[in-house]
């Protein structure tokens, strides 16, 4: 069997080490554009995940027998709508389905229909509007804190949690002009009021009726130790059986993932794929904080390092939308990724720094590559910001984490930074 992953990112690097870990019969591997370290699992094609027309070609030639897509990206311009109508098998949501993360005004608009939780918000087709809306009192104390939204896809630079009114008008400005984002993106702005709580995701696959959940997990988004900083594309995530509890996940079942799948049967788009959901587990319940229409990143590398079952028939039974005949199970492990990074990211950084002690890890952990390199020599070298992601499983969280952190002791390059309370450090 032949499988196409799409992507060139550690979460891309997770799917194809799960599919070739998990799998008890033979796979040939390929991704698109893929990155050095997948080289090593898999065979990668110089396509960009972006350019439709020539995946399509591609799995057309090489007679690729399924598909499956990583970023947002391609499944926010349609790549799933265009692949099934050339007859070609592909797992991933279509592009209406898609702009649940694609358009946080459609997202937000879509949960209110369906009664799903979430927060207070209002949708702002200028920035003047925006600005209006901040003036007129409907978010409360000028002084307290309110959520500010970039409607369209931002690489996670379109979320500003302001400080006070102040602020909120000036993320308004910055997100229209152009300067941080592409202004495209900034047509619309979304302004809500601010969730507190604890944060929580739950990762699911779907084939449009039947849904199986995945091992709960929280993300660390801000760069710096106790969450201080600028938010990045994620800088650690963990899976443990503390951060759902049992009757708090069949709430979140009954109240969010099931209205969710049901409300988008209802308007004609059944989701297929992986559904990614936001949580704050706030004191009066579960409320949504955003979808993603894909696998998170890094959360992938924590959930994906517990699964037992072949992910590749995972993926064929959502495709072929008999998901709800086969058992998807989990080991009962906790674990964690750290996220090794480059000096100054989520800003400018060098490329091309040699990564050294990057040699086979032991039991227990596994390095997932998300920016590297070879040299001309074969050593290894930078190519992003996010340049590892370091993942330790164990019987308890405290041993996936020491596993991890262990790992990490081996290795180094020049300005490597990452956080060292990653599982230890829960934002409230």
């Amino acid at each position: 069997m032949k499988i196409l992953v799409i992507g060139s990112g550690g979460r891309e690097h997770a799917i194809l080490w799960a599919l070739r870990r998990t799998s008890s019969e033979p796979r040939d591997l390929y991704c698109a554009p893929g990155n050095a370290g997948i080289e090593q699992i898999a065979r990668c094609v110089a396509i960009p995940a972006t350019d439709i027309a020539k995946l399509a070609d591609f799995v057309s030639s090489e007679n690729i027998d399924l598909t499956f897509v990583g970023p947002e990206a391609p499944l926010a311009s349609g790549i799933v709508d265009e692949f099934e109508r050339k007859g070609l098998r592909i797992v991933g949501p279509s592009r209406t389905a898609a702009q649940l993360e694609s358009s946080k005004s459609f997202a937000k608009d879509f949960m209110k229909r369906h009664g799903i939780p979430t927060a207070h918000y209002r949708i702002a087709k200028s920035s003047a509007e925006a600005l209006e809306i901040l003036a007129s009192g409907e978010f409360g104390d000028p002084a307290k804190p309110v959520v500010v939204k970039a409607d369209g896809l931002a690489a996670g630079k379109g979320v500003v949690v302001a400080e006070d009114r102040e602020a909120a008008e000036g993320a308004v400005r910055e997100l229209t002009a152009g300067e941080l984002i592409d202004p495209q993106a900034a047509k619309r702005i979304v302004i809500e009021e601010v969730l507190r709580g604890t944060e929580a995701s739950l990762l699911l696959f779907s084939d449009g009726q039947d849904y199986a959940v995945m091992p709960a997990a929280r993300d660390h988004k801000r760069i710096g130790d106790g969450d201080t900083g600028p938010n990045t594309g994620g800088m650690g995530a963990i899976t443990d059986g503390s951060i759902l509890s049992a009757p708090l996940l069949s709430e979140i079942t009954t109240k969010i993932v099931e209205p969710t799948l049901a409300g988008a049967r209802k308007e004609s788009f059944p989701f297929q794929g992986v559904l990614f959901i936001g949580l704050m587990l706030t004191q009066t319940g579960p409320q949504v904080l955003e979808y993603n229409v894909r696998f998170g990143d890094p959360e992938t590398q924590a959930i994906l390092v517990r699964l037992k079952t072949d992910l590749s028939t995972i993926f064929e039974a959502i495709a072929d939308k008999r998901l709800g005949e086969i058992k998807v199970e989990w080991s009962g492990e906790s674990s964690a990724c750290v996220v090794l990074a480059s000096a100054g990211y989520p800003g400018k950084y060098r490329t091309g720094l040699e990564i050294r002690g990057l040699v086979p890890s032991g039991p227990g952990v596994v390095e997932f590559h998300a920016g590297t390199a070879r040299g001309d020599s074969g050593q290894w070298l930078t190519s992003g910001g996010r340049v590892l992601g370091v993942t330790g499983v164990g019987e308890d969280l405290e041993e996936a984490l020491n596993r991890s952190y262990r790992r990490i002791e081996s290795i180094s390059w020049e300005g490597m930074q990452y956080r060292r309370d990653i599982g230890k450090f829960k934002a409230e």
